[in-house]
């Protein structure tokens, strides 16, 4: 199984490369090469920073997003976002002004508004997983968040709280993302990406 971890210059690539490595993957390529996305059977997008930094650099390499398009959408490869890599996955972003996304899912990305003033932003640290219904990949669990901004509109599978729902997971078909860090969140991270890459949807 040849599994691309894609390098747009954001996300802690070596920590998630040896979570993949410690859940059992034995074939993870770093890359940002379209060809190189294009061969792989899995692929694993990380990001962290901004949302419109991570766009465009994105979409600063030559044939990267329509490679992913081809093997993610058409192919029906499994693809699993991170973070920023999942949020990228929305039509659109609203941190620092207004960015395009790839346009996977129906959804914005907007700023946490907790309902307490107790509720801190960044939301940063463990917190639930609650699955909203039953999902191959997510269980019930505790992970690991560091963020500002977060996912609304269809495709949402599971949510935490922050002084409000906030999106945890979301997907459909082959599409996975989630707004914690598998690779921060110990043996639960861990679990989740052994069934990532035992997954056919």
């Amino acid at each position: 199984m040849n599994l691309a971890l894609i390098d747009i210059q954001s996300g802690n690539l070596g920590s998630v490369a040896n979570a993949l490595a410690a859940a059992g993957a034995a074939d993870v390529v770093v890359t940002a090469d379209a060809d190189a996305v294009r061969r792989a059977d899995r692929i694993v997008l990380p990001g962290v920073g901004a949302f419109g930094a991570c766009a465009a650099s994105l979409r600063a390499i030559d044939g990267l997003e329509s490679s992913l398009a081809e093997v993610v959408l058409d192919r029906g490869r499994p693809f699993l976002g991170i973070c920023v890599g999942m949020q990228l996955m929305a039509d659109a972003g609203e941190e620092l002004g207004e960015h395009r996304g790839l346009g996977w899912l129906a959804g914005r990305v907007r700023r946490l508004q907790p309902d307490t003033m107790a509720a801190k932003v960044p939301h940063m640290g463990w917190n639930d997983v609650v699955p909203l219904a039953e999902h191959s990949l997510i269980e019930p669990g505790e992970a690991y968040f560091l963020h500002s901004y977060a996912f609304e509109g269809h495709g949402v599978i599971a949510t935490t709280d922050h002084a409000g729902r906030v999106a945890a997971a979301i997907g459909r078909d082959n599409l996975l993302g989630v707004q914690f860090h598998p690779e921060k969140s110990q043996r639960y991270g861990i679990a989740l990406l052994e069934r990532f890459l035992q997954w056919r949807p």
